[in-house]
């Protein structure tokens, strides 16, 4: 029993980072009606922001955080929408979903370049002891990575369901046109937006590479099974992205402990598969599109 509940919180707090990155994937969809195939690399690009702050910049830690922070926003936020998003949506959505692929092959070949192939070690964040929980054996950094994610999962929660700004952002997301007549700023909107995913994938990329390394080819993996977790949860709820990422962290755990490592990369894919096969919307999704 002990052994099951640490491979489950083990699991739980995996998925909780699947969670944050699923979330921007349905962001950015409620925003733009596309899919951003970058999210991986945007996760991988604050690390090395902290790195070269704290390595080539010599500052403190808290500081360079802070520092990766600001830039996330600016450059997987503001530059994102204004160069990337903006000049290329009006040509199509498959048009921008191919720009993102391309951003992300250049996001992922740029670090690589900079900094090298190799995994870099990462300061952690918390701290590093293992705690002894019901008679499992969990690491703090667990811990702190399932409460963490699952408390700005709520806080994201409250502030779109119960501030004015929040319930703009999903009237935008639901109906522009209409939320513009309503006197909405529909444009600030959608910058919000873009704004909350870069500040989620940077907190993942806080999050997560003290346990993975800060390497250059970390996105792809994590894009992908992030993105499979927002379809198996539902691509337009932000609940349905968070029940989507713990799921495929607590049964990828399971599936390596319990049956074997060899199968636990194939397990997303058939999850995706039993999915669109039997609920094409996901566990929690609608079938309810944007109307423009």
């Amino acid at each position: 029993m002990s052994q099951f509940l640490q491979v489950f919180l083990s699991g739980l707090a995996t998925g909780s980072i699947y969670a944050l990155v699923a979330i921007g994937f349905t962001l950015v969809w409620q925003a733009a009606q596309t899919v951003n195939f970058a999210q991986g690399e945007f996760v991988v690009l604050p690390a090395f922001f902290v790195l070269v702050g704290v390595h080539l910049l010599h500052l403190p830690l808290w500081m360079a955080v802070a520092l990766a922070l600001l830039l996330s926003l600016l450059v997987l936020g503001v530059l994102f929408k204004k160069l990337v998003v903006e000049p290329i949506l009006p040509s199509g959505g498959i048009s921008l979903i191919i720009a993102t692929m391309a951003l992300g092959i250049l996001l992922k070949e740029s670090i690589k370049e900079f900094y090298g192939a190799e995994a870099q070690p990462f300061p952690a964040l918390v701290p590093q002891d293992p705690i002894n929980l019901l008679g499992a054996t969990v690491s703090m950094q667990d811990i702190m990575n399932l409460v963490i994610s699952l408390g700005i999962v709520v806080l994201l929660t409250l502030f779109l369901n119960r501030t004015r700004t929040g319930r703009c952002m999903q009237a935008t997301a639901q109906n522009p046109a209409v939320a513009e007549i309503l006197g909405v700023d529909v444009k600030r909107m959608v910058l919000y937006t873009f704004l909350i995913n870069a500040a989620l994938a940077a907190l993942a990329s806080f999050l997560i590479t003290p346990v993975y390394l800060a390497k250059f080819s970390n996105g792809e993996t994590l894009g992908v099974i992030a993105f499979i977790a927002a379809i198996v949860g539902g691509f337009n709820q932000i609940r349905g992205a968070l029940a989507g990422g713990l799921l495929i962290g607590v049964l990828d755990n399971l599936t390596a402990t319990y049956v074997t490592a060899e199968y636990r990369a194939a397990l997303p894919l058939v999850l995706l598969i039993a999915i669109i096969l039997l609920r094409p919307q996901g566990l929690l999704g609608t079938s309810e599109g944007r109307t423009v």
